[in-house]
């Protein structure tokens, strides 16, 4: 990157990092109603592109369309097939205004599908059409936000390239509202019979993910984190760098926190160094193949 990492602490935007989260639900439950199922859900992320975030290609009879938040001009663009293009808006507006104006834009674009309308992985949901109480829209901060997620995806795609077994594309989830790329060991997990379908489906082989999240929960400020599932005995007091990172019993993950890799001489080295000492943590700790599974040249 050429230029600096910008501040983002939460609780200057979550007003806006919220209302946008349902947005982005509203788009993620379209790309999960028409995609084809692929495994551990990996058919209805989203993916940092060159004004925001996309969709990528999501099929429709016989069209092909897409839906991308453009963080540049500050509009949702959908476009199809067919040459028809659509706008909404990003402004301050309520997620029942943002809802009802997209589905409005895609019949426009050619496209009529239902989706579940209440909202995933959060607490005390209200259904899309229904909430008028995010509204919030801060320019700035999603700028910024944005231009933390090209570092991360940067970073994190450097990181996926010495891996050649089996890893998740560096995706963004708008169900957990964070980024992320996942190794896997090649073996299947022990079956959890109390997980919902949703986690047994995300965590039916062994895994080691990285990834980046502006907050919220039981951690209050934007952060780097990597986690092993299920969590081989060790994991959590093996030696990790760099010295600021930490591993948290409430999350039972480590943290790196994001103002740490902003303030270091060397942010992407200071973020490549994280994701490997904790991958290698996982990997070791795990019995994993390393050799069959890392690039050797």
């Amino acid at each position: 990157m050429t230029t600096a990492l910008p501040p983002l602490p939460l609780a200057e935007w979550k007003p806006t990092c919220d209302t946008l989260h349902m947005w982005t639900q509203i788009v993620g439950k379209v790309r999960l109603e028409l995609a084809p199922r692929l495994n551990h859900w990996w058919e209805v992320p989203l993916y940092v592109s060159a004004r925001g975030l996309t969709t990528s290609a999501i099929p429709y009879d016989d069209l092909v369309f897409d839906c991308e938040f453009d963080f540049v001009d500050h509009h949702l663009l959908i476009r199809a097939s067919n040459g028809r293009t659509a706008r909404v808006a990003l402004e301050p507006r309520s997620v029942a205004d943002f809802y009802r104006e997209t589905v409005a834009r895609l019949h426009e674009c050619g496209i009529d599908v239902k989706i579940w309308t209440v909202p995933s992985e959060v607490d005390n949901p209200i259904a899309f059409e229904d909430d008028h109480e995010h509204a919030s829209y801060d320019r700035d901060a999603v700028e910024r936000f944005w231009h933390v997620l090209m570092f991360s995806d940067r970073v994190l795609n450097r990181f996926r390239a010495s891996f050649i077994g089996k890893s998740s594309p560096v995706h963004f989830f708008w169900g957990s509202f964070d980024m992320a790329t996942t190794r896997f060991s090649g073996r299947r997990a022990p079956q959890n019979p109390q997980a919902d379908p949703i986690t047994r489906e995300a965590y039916s082989h062994e895994v080691s993910s990285c990834g980046w999240g502006p907050g919220g929960g039981a951690l209050e400020a934007p952060a780097f984190y990597s986690y092993a599932a299920p969590q081989p005995e060790g994991f959590k007091t093996a030696k990790i760098e760099p010295s600021q990172a930490f591993y948290s019993d409430a999350l039972s993950q480590f943290i790196l926190p994001y103002d740490a890799v902003r303030e270091s001489p060397e942010p992407e080295d200071s973020l490549l160094r994280f994701c490997q000492t904790t991958y290698a943590a996982a990997a070791d700790t795990g019995g994993w193949d390393r050799a069959a599974l890392e690039r050797s040249e």
